[in-house]
């Protein structure tokens, strides 16, 4: 299947937005003799959201390891504003601005909303100069306070133990930690998976909120009807491969289903029957 880079009726979707924030290009990555990605290209801009999505093994996990720096392509190139980058490592990645939040959230269930927020990087201060120094828990506190209400976070307290907050509450404080480095690019790895409807609201609304201050998110999901109301934009990836790029508002969810499915938009499948790519179709919006 051809790519599909405009939606309908609609120019393409590259505009005058300067560089992407985040790009790669011809990236490919095997693991023996599967091929995760092939030449995949990838970009996503300044305050914008893109949903990246595709069946079981198409490659989405794969793609945002390598994003991460949690694995290495074997080929290909990534530019960060339009500058090469080389990306082998998590840390690379968190000092090029790129944040990413997992479905395990990577949350302490035992410590406070602040202590998660700053494990392993609390905020000090001098008790006796050169010799004794002690946690900063008034800047912590406060420095908290800011970044859940900047998100719109609510919770009882920044002193609450996260093992008794809700699922969106904890999607969310994982997300204020990740905020409180200040990243430009921000992967979110299913965040509405597991949740209820009012959790899922509020998960969606941090997301809109990120896209409002500038950040450049990537989510992926399996839920299209959440992608359809947050992303701007959907890449569909296929057995490893880009097959597809569309702008939302100009494209429909059967649309995004061919291409997931490997069906052609004249409703006329490749290897598979008519009801079998909307039975699967089905299946990947649920």
């Amino acid at each position: 299947m051809a790519e599909s880079t405009t939606g309908v009726g609609r120019a393409p979707i590259q505009t005058a937005r300067g560089e992407p924030r985040l790009r790669v290009a011809a990236i490919s990555k095997a693991y023996g003799a599967v091929q995760a990605l092939v030449d995949v290209d990838f970009e996503v801009y300044a305050g914008e959201v893109v949903g990246l999505v595709g069946d079981n093994g198409a490659g989405k996990s794969t793609l945002v390891k390598a994003l991460a720096g949690v694995i290495q392509a074997d080929s290909g190139a990534m530019y960060r504003d339009g500058q090469q980058v080389h990306i082998i490592s998590p840390h690379d990645a968190t000092r090029l601005g790129i944040e990413t939040v997992y479905q395990d959230l990577a949350l302490c269930d035992n410590l406070d909303v602040v202590a998660n927020l700053y494990l392993g990087r609390e905020e000090q201060q001098t008790v006796i100069p050169g010799v004794v120094k002690q946690l900063d828990e008034t800047q912590m506190e406060a420095r908290t306070n800011q970044i859940l209400r900047q998100l719109d976070v609510k919770i009882p307290s920044v002193r609450t133990v996260v093992a008794s907050l809700s699922g969106g509450q904890r999607q969310s404080i994982a997300v204020a930690k990740t905020v409180l480095r200040n990243p430009a690019v921000l992967l979110l790895d299913e965040p509405t998976a597991a949740l209820g409807v009012a959790q899922t609201r509020q998960v969606l609304n941090l997301i809109r909120r990120l896209r409002e201050q500038g950040l450049a998110v990537v989510m992926i999901s399996h839920n299209l009807a959440d992608v359809f109301e947050v992303a701007d934009r959907v890449v569909v990836l296929r057995l490893g491969r880009r097959v597809g790029s569309f702008a939302i508002g100009a494209t429909s969810s059967e649309q995004i289903i061919a291409a997931i499915t490997g069906a052609e938009f004249g409703g006329i499948t490749r290897g598979a029957n008519a009801m079998d790519a909307s039975h699967e179709g089905s299946e990947m919006a649920q």
